[in-house]
């Protein structure tokens, strides 16, 4: 949508949460999209930045699950993202910055996972998953 919609939603009240993530770039849940899931007796799973998981929690305090996923360090963040070849210096140090900011908020989630091995740190998801929902 243009960021003219989405502010306008905004001012609508009609997210659940939503952020300026990185400058002129608005990411958000809309209310709507969460009721028409639940309207379909699904469970919505979010992938959203730190500050939106926390706001959704605050929301949703005894029906949400928040999981942080964590690079085993920043440093080895920083390689991944190089060995990609998609980031400009100026992306990449941007990316980084953040991780580093975002970190420091883990101890506000549910659960946290440590993403030093793919197939591990997903099967520790969907564990997480299915016992909250089967809770």
């Amino acid at each position: 949508m243009s960021a003219d919609d989405f502010q306008q939603k905004i001012q609508a009240n009609e997210f659940v949460e939503w952020e300026m993530v990185y400058e002129g770039k608005f990411y958000g849940t809309l209310k709507s999209e969460m009721q028409r899931i639940w309207n379909n007796e699904q469970v919505p799973i979010l992938d959203i930045d730190v500050k939106g998981a926390i706001h959704v929690k605050q929301q949703y305090p005894d029906t949400a699950l928040t999981i942080f996923i964590e690079p085993p360090s920043v440093e080895e963040l920083k390689k991944r993202l190089e060995s990609r070849g998609t980031e400009t210096a100026e992306s990449l140090a941007a990316r980084v910055n953040k991780a580093s900011y975002e970190i420091s908020f883990k101890d506000q989630f549910d659960k946290s996972i440590i993403n030093d091995n793919l197939q591990q740190a997903r099967e520790k998801a969907v564990a997480i998953v299915k016992e909250f929902i089967e809770s």
